[in-house]
Parts: C-alpha cells; sequence; structure tokens
C-alpha cells in the first residue's frame, strides 16, 4: 500500500535572532523510527508507513513532539500525541496537532480523546461525539472498556472534512 499522502512540509526550519524556530514537518517514512524514540514509553506506539502519517516537531534538529493520522478502512484516527517531558508546556503538542490537521483536513477525523484535553482539540474544530458515531474499526479500539468510557477517561471526538 503506497503512503497516504506525498511527503509535506508543513513549516520550514528557521532562524530567528541566531537561534532555530522550532518547526513541524511530516515524517517520510524512512524516517518513523525517530517518532518510534519519541513513543517508547508511550503505550508502545510505533508508526507503520503503509497506514499512518506522522507529524513531527523538531527543536534544535531534534524530534520533541509527534502526532499520528491512521487509515483505517473505514476513516481516520488521530492519535499517539506526545510531546516528550523536557519539551512539554511549550506549545509542541500544539503544532504538531496543527500541522495533522492542515495536512489531513479532507477527511473527516475522529480520535479518542483523554477527557482533560477535550477543550484543547475543540480548538483544532474537533467535536465530541457519542461513541456510536465513531467507524466501527475504531469503536473497536476501546471495547475493552465495555461502554464505560467514562470510567477510561475518554471522549470520542470528530472533526468534520474541510474545518
Amino acid at each position: 500500500m503506497d503512503r497516504l499522502q506525498p511527503f509535506i512540509s508543513v513549516s520550514s526550519p528557521s532562524v530567528e535572532n541566531g537561534s532555530a524556530v522550532p518547526y513541524v514537518r511530516e515524517l517520510r517514512a524512512a524516517e518513523f523510527a525517530l517518532a518510534d524514540n519519541v513513543w517508547l514509553d508511550y503505550h508502545d506506539t510505533t508508526g507503520d508507513p503503509a497506514v499512518d502519517r506522522i507529524f513531527a516537531v523538531f527543536d534544535d534538529g531534534e524530534v520533541v513532539s509527534v502526532a499520528r493520522c491512521r487509515r483505517h478502512k473505514d476513516g481516520l484516527e488521530v492519535d499517539g500525541i506526545f510531546t516528550t517531558d523536557s519539551f512539554r508546556k511549550k506549545g509542541y503538542s500544539r503544532l504538531a496537532v496543527s500541522g495533522l490537521v492542515e495536512a489531513c483536513h479532507n477527511d473527516d477525523l475522529y480520535m479518542y480523546a483523554v477527557r482533560h484535553l477535550t477543550s484543547f482539540y475543540q480548538q483544532f474544530g474537533f467535536d465530541p461525539i457519542p461513541e456510536s458515531a465513531l467507524p466501527p474499526v475504531i469503536r473497536e479500539r476501546y471495547t475493552w472498556a465495555g461502554g464505560n468510557l467514562e470510567g477510561a477517561e475518554v471522549q470520542p471526538m470528530r472533526r468534520r472534512v474541510g474545518l
């Protein structure tokens, strides 16, 4: 299976006042290991170039934050949004999600958001939805919760195409 879309650069490296400015871009398949290294301690998450698009924030040449869009047979799921501990509270997750949303806006996007982050995702056009509104394959990921998503502290969300 081919990559979902061709490689794109969402923003470009630049220098401001003598310092490198953080930027976000989509990773090439050969670079997926960079994201896997960021995800080492995050639910054993890895990228698969056949079905994933991964957006990474670079700070001084280092990947510090990532976000993944995974193609399932019945929809696109956003997950794997993670920033390394030493780079948190600097807006890098915002950059990663922004890059993903900009590049993947031609499809509805679905996610299971951690409940305390729903307002963050709403800033990108995601709205809370009932679990039944998720595409079946994406919904299957949380069957272990037995319908108790509140107990699992997650909220299904959707961002409609074109926003």
